[in-house]
């Protein structure tokens, strides 16, 4: 149980004097390498308080071996041990986590008889999944549940961890007449259910959680929308809740500024009113369609990573947007995610079907067969922007970024064993390359690694997938990356290094992805023939920079608020003639500018020079060129630039010299 810091104090004591006669110790170690010895069912709360009082007013939670617990969780093992604060991801996790069952309990207090399904933390707070029954909930009914969370979270409840039974899970909540929290007892066997309560609330749930209700200081829901219980579109849908708190109001007040900047960048307005990108059901959900200026937008971000593919050794191929659905149950895709793909086309002849492609790998290992290969010839880089398509609910499709039909900057290297590590050093050198020259400075790299509780998700040898493992995490130190482990992340043929990059928001986004794989050249019994004059198989590397191209303008529209470097803006700048007279000059300049091979437009409207620049201002155009008697008559034209004011007059030949120097790209 939780206990004040005083009464603490005498329990830390009596730790101490426990270590003098080494009675049943545990040996716990700190991130720093040190060890301390502590009696047997010490907490991390105990050992923190140990350290220091200020410690142990701010730790939530504690990293156990690499598990969150609780921080008040009896400990009766030599462990390693990490203590959580609010500065640690692991310590928002539980903040949220906590938050969530506030949430539930408030509803619970005021909406007698709704049905629990799921809260869980996610990256920026938490939501619940709620039967409400009739009762219509809206945002209109936040301020009664905030104000009812406050009073709870005042009372300072402690959440306190119990394990139950399968046959008492069930009792207690066939009592509630939850059918929710039955269903998923239903999938726990013994000995893995475990119950939490705070006051008088107690809900099925394995942790973790802080301490206390009181660290809870700061509450606001954020939307309502509508979920399906456990995301399958046949089952009832249910009311989710999402919300957000903090442990001080200056916090919340800082995310609430970023929450209305965030809207302001937001990429579905802003590809409206720049006119990048649109969609209609006609066409389908999920399926965008690319206007005049977005289409110039991704051909100039396809054309900068080709030039860089090509330098790189890469070989450029395409492939159909359909595939027989026998190659994809040979790669293991159709098996994966069959459900998630669109359904099969039947054709006249019988057992012929065919899939819109859900994947490019299957279709670059087929154009490695088509010929034989020697050692020599390898490695292989094989690079398309290849579309494929993949059948999201479409509760799930928002935007660009989650979509039914997609384009990746896809490419696949077939090496030998030896040349694995070296060409995976050079992919992180090109992501990091895309990274520099569109501004993401910010990242973090992701070893995304097997789960080793749930061997069934995968496929292939395990020898083959701790080599790759090996591999990945060997070069990412060598290139000096700083670098996190997440377990369970791995694709299911191999390994792989994902790029988690900051926007200019915080924002924490997954760009880029490199995949180790020893599978599918088995699968699909990929050969070249060695220096001994035998068979071998290669390896293949899986490699996106930008993943999704979709996906990544999105986030680049809301990471730059739509103000793009000029080498990438569809409209490099504007004309405003300050009158009718100067319109052929700004066709001549405009023809010249376009001849050079720069982009963009000339405002020929009868309005004031001041409502044409706070238009350009809107259009966020980055250099607007304004022409009036002085410019006509000495050939030149007065710049002024988005952020940086007016830069003065230049003659056309100073102002393409400019341009050119202005749009070279800077990585």
């Amino acid at each position: 149980m939780y206990l004040d810091l005083q009464s603490k104090s005498k329990i830390a004591c009596f730790v101490d004097l426990i270590k003098i006669d080494r009675i049943n110790m545990i040996k716990v170690t700190l991130p720093d390498g040190s060890t301390r010895d502590y009696a047997e069912q010490v907490s991390s709360y105990d050992v923190a308080l140990s350290i220091s009082e200020g410690l142990a007013r701010n730790v939530l939670a504690a990293e156990i071996d690499g598990e969150i617990w609780d921080a008040n969780r009896p400990i009766s093992r030599n462990v390693t041990l990490k203590l959580l604060t609010w500065k640690d991801d692991g310590g928002k996790l539980a903040f949220w986590h906590s938050s969530a069952h506030l949430l539930a309990e408030a509803l619970e207090a005021l909406y007698p008889g709704v049905k629990l399904g799921i809260g869980p933390p996610i990256e920026n707070g938490f939501y619940y999944d709620i039967d409400f029954g009739d009762h219509v909930f809206s945002s209109d009914d936040f301020p009664k549940v905030e104000k009812k969370m406050n009073e709870l979270a005042r009372e300072k409840n402690e959440y306190i961890r119990e394990e139950v039974s399968k046959s008492d899970a069930i009792k207690y909540f066939e009592n509630k007449e939850d059918p929710y929290k039955l269903e998923l007892i239903e999938g726990l066997n013994d000995g893995e259910i475990t119950f939490y309560k705070q006051g008088n609330f107690v809900d099925l749930c394995k942790g973790p959680h802080i301490p206390h209700t009181g660290f809870i200081k700061a509450i606001k829901l954020l939307n309502v929308a509508g979920a399906y219980w456990r995301g399958d579109e046949k089952n009832k849908m249910l009311t989710r809740i999402y919300g957000i708190t903090f442990p001080k109001d200056k916090e919340l007040k800082e995310y609430l500024q970023k929450l209305e900047e965030a809207k302001k960048r937001d990429h579905r307005k802003l590809g409206k009113e720049l006119e990048l990108f649109t969609f209609s059901q006609n066409v389908g959900m999920g399926l965008p369609l690319w206007l005049p200026k977005g289409a110039v937008l991704r051909e100039r971000l396809e054309n900068f990573l080709k030039q860089a593919q090509l330098k790189a050794g890469y070989e450029p191929v395409v492939t159909p947007h359909i595939g027989s659905k026998k190659l994809y149950v040979t790669s293991g895709h159709y098996e994966k995610y069959g459900k998630d793909s669109f359904q099969p086309i039947k054709t006249p002849d019988e057992d012929e079907e065919f899939l819109l492609k859900p994947m490019n790998c299957p279709h670059h290992c087929e154009i490695y067969k088509s010929l034989p290969r020697s050692y020599r010839d390898l490695p292989l880089r094989l690079a398309e922007f290849g579309t494929v398509y993949r059948y999201e609910q479409s509760g799930e499709l928002h935007g660009l970024t989650r979509v039914r039909g997609f384009t990746q900057d896809d490419a696949h290297i077939f090496c030998r064993p030896d040349q694995v590590k070296e060409e995976f050093a050079k992919v992180i050198d090109l992501v990091l390359y895309v990274f520099k020259a569109l501004g993401f400075q910010d990242y973090t790299a992701q070893v995304s690694l097997r789960d080793p509780e749930k061997p069934e998700k995968y496929i292939g040898d395990t020898q083959l997938w701790d080599k790759a493992e090996q591999e990945i995490k060997e070069v990412a130190e060598e290139k000096e990356l700083n670098t996190i482990i997440e377990y369970g992340e791995a694709a299911f043929y191999g390994p792989k290094l994902d790029f988690m990059v900051k926007d200019a928001l915080g924002r924490r986004w997954q760009l880029g992805t490199i995949q180790v794989d020893y599978q599918l050249p088995e699968r699909f019994e990929l050969e070249y023939v060695g220096s001994d004059s035998q068979k071998h198989r290669p390896v293949m590397i899986h490699r996106a920079p930008f993943g999704s191209l979709e996906r990544f303008i999105a986030i680049l529209i809301e990471h730059t608020g739509g103000q793009f470097p000029l080498w990438l803006s569809p409209d490099q700048y504007i004309i405003l003639p300050i009158s009718e007279k100067y319109h052929d000059y700004a066709v001549e300049i405009d023809n010249r500018l376009k001849q050079e091979g720069f982009r963009g437009q000339t405002d020929f409207r009868a309005e004031k020079i001041g409502k044409k620049i706070r238009d350009s201002e809107v259009q966020k155009l980055p250099i607007m060129l304004i022409i009036g008697e002085k410019e006509a008559e000495s050939e030149a034209v007065s710049v002024r630039k988005k952020g940086e004011g007016d830069l003065g007059s230049m003659n056309v030949n100073e102002f393409i010299s400019y341009l050119k120097t202005e749009c070279e790209v800077n990585a």
